[in-house]
């Protein structure tokens, strides 16, 4: 295992460890794009609490979301650690900053610790209380034939443990489901606007981070050539630099104008 062990504290092996994690975190963040742009669907929260449900309780995504806890830390903390190494290498800097466009590569870490902060924030405000604390519950009853949900809202404290009750009324028609109603918990901490500038100022940080970032692993994996360096620089640009942080910004100013 040595050879593993000189590999991975080398140089390029902390690049390579860098690179992989955040590739792999890059997944994520359109996965949870998807899965939270059930917020937007005008059903009294319907999708997105059984969406909550669905994310917590079944065992495959329960795995996977471990990991991805743990490789967030992971790509944070060794971001820092490298930037320190190269620090404590060069610990007088360039007199002359000669590309401009190395702005980002520069300040890669200070951006890390800001999406660490508003991770940290995000996962307090929602996961914690979630998973921990008695939320609302709310009752929403469908009529089968119809597809109409109407919702009644239930006393906080429910005493249900499960996080999902669910009964069909074949008389009636109808199916009810009982369920943590995170979609208000979302609704009302964005009623706070600083809540929702911290937000949405987070996203230009993670904008600026993907647009160096998203292109930057696949460098360091050894993808540059000039047939698809320009694609994945476009992929880098639009999608992780401009779309998933708009999109995630819509959420908060969503609930805070619409709502």
């Amino acid at each position: 295992m040595s050879w593993l062990t000189k590999t991975l504290t080398s140089s390029i092996g902390k690049k390579l460890l860098m690179a992989l994690t955040g590739l792999f975190l890059c997944t994520f963040l359109i996965v949870h794009l998807i899965g939270n742009l059930q917020l937007f669907k005008n059903d009294g929260g319907y999708a997105f609490n059984n969406y909550a449900v669905f994310m917590t309780t079944f065992p495959l995504i329960k795995i996977v979301s471990y990991v991805n806890y743990a490789l967030i830390l992971f790509h944070a903390f060794w971001g820092l650690y490298i930037t320190y190494k190269n620090r404590q290498a060069r610990p007088v800097g360039y007199a002359v900053v000669k590309n401009s466009s190395n702005v980002f590569s520069r300040n890669m870490a200070v951006l890390g610790t800001i999406l660490l902060v508003y991770l940290a924030v995000h996962m307090s405000d929602f996961w914690y209380k979630y998973h921990n604390e008695a939320l609302p519950y709310v009752k929403y009853t469908e009529q089968i034939s119809s597809g109409n949900i109407e919702t009644t809202m239930m006393e906080t404290g429910y005493t249900q443990e499960a996080k999902k009750v669910e009964s069909l009324n074949e008389a009636a028609g109808t199916k009810t489901i009982i369920v943590k109603d995170l979609y208000s918990v979302v609704s009302f901490s964005f009623q706070n606007i600083l809540l929702v500038l911290f937000y949405v100022l987070s996203m230009f940080a993670v904008a600026f981070h993907m647009f160096h970032g998203f292109q930057s692993a696949f460098q360091t994996l050894g993808w540059s050539h000039p047939k698809y360096t320009p694609l994945i620089k476009g992929i880098g640009v639009w999608v992780f630099a401009v779309l998933i942080p708009i999109g995630y910004a819509a959420m908060p100013l969503y609930f805070y104008f619409l709502k």
